[in-house]
């Protein structure tokens, strides 16, 4: 599987502080591979790391074929970056914002910069700081994709942005994922789950997993059993089971290995006198929800 970013035991310290914990992690080329995990869990950290902002304090990363420590400048000519918080010249109308970075990328396409500019209705003539929050976002996914790049990182693009921005932004960047990969962190699950083709949980600087969201999505069921009476405590409680929640004749949970075989018989052997079993699909944000709950209940 050829991938365009690799970590080998990434590990980040802030002090005594252990941000990132030997973080193993492949994306695909090809893919639109979302990171997610709680405020605090490492996604911007690793970001940094990736394009050669932080320093790593153990491991090491490959980006593009190259180790992230020493990308140069014809690797960030491939690189598109987009942060909720881009700094930008904010003294530049957007129109020269535009016209001094085309002379930065051999790839830069002037037809498709102009197109970009119309389809996010950006005003050349205005100048940066002017700009509202979501116009500010257009203008660096439009910069970021005028010069076609191999891969695109984008680090929070949602925060703050009402639902109209929102797709108009995934509109201007899906159409144009064909040859780019994109990775992306955000809190924003339902939006992620519209369009990703993989999924990487991070939780307290650890990758919990990482795979195609489809699989994913057909792993995690939620689990409703109905009894005549008060439901009796299982005996032994599988692993893959969590998130137990008790009525007064019903049990829920999440099951995180579902199987349309083994599932069942675990119910069975687990709760002999059960009337009746539901089985519910369950979107990205429940599943996220229910992982981050089950992580602060570890040590």
């Amino acid at each position: 599987m050829s991938c365009v970013i690799r970590t080998y035991g990434l590990t980040k310290k802030f002090r005594r502080t252990r941000v990132l914990d030997g973080l193993y992690m492949d994306v695909p080329d090809g893919s639109i591979y979302g990171l997610v995990g709680a405020n605090g869990a490492g996604k911007t950290t690793t970001i940094k790391v990736l394009m050669n902002i932080y320093e790593a304090t153990a491991g090491r990363s490959e980006v593009l074929g190259a180790d992230s420590r020493h990308l140069e400048p014809h690797h960030f000519a491939q690189i598109g970056y987009v942060s909720e918080n881009q700094e930008m010249p904010e003294w530049m109308t957007v129109g020269y914002f535009l016209e001094y970075l085309s002379h930065f990328y051999p790839t830069w396409d002037r037809s498709l910069a102009a197109e970009l500019v119309r389809q996010f209705q950006l005003p050349l003539d205005r100048k940066l700081r002017h700009l509202s929050h979501g116009m500010r976002m257009k203008a660096a996914l439009a910069s970021s994709l005028a010069y076609r790049p191999k891969l695109m990182v984008l680090d929070e693009p949602f925060t703050g942005l009402d639902a109209l921005v929102r797709d108009e932004l995934i509109e201007g960047f899906l159409p144009r994922a064909e040859n780019t990969t994109i990775f992306i962190s955000s809190h924003d699950l339902t939006e992620i789950e519209t369009f990703a083709s993989h999924i990487g949980y991070l939780d307290r600087g650890r990758l919990q997993f990482s795979e195609e969201l489809e699989k994913l999505s057909g792993r995690f069921r939620e689990i409703v059993l109905t009894f005549a009476a008060s439901p009796p405590a299982p005996g032994t409680w599988p692993a893959s089971w969590l998130k137990e929640e008790r009525s007064a004749s019903a049990v829920r949970f999440v099951e995180t290995r579902f199987d349309e075989q083994r599932t069942p018989a675990d119910v069975r052997r687990t709760f002999p006198d059960f009337l009746d079993m539901v089985v519910n699909p369950m979107p990205l944000r429940s599943i996220f929800v229910t992982l981050a709950k089950a992580s602060r209940t570890e040590p």
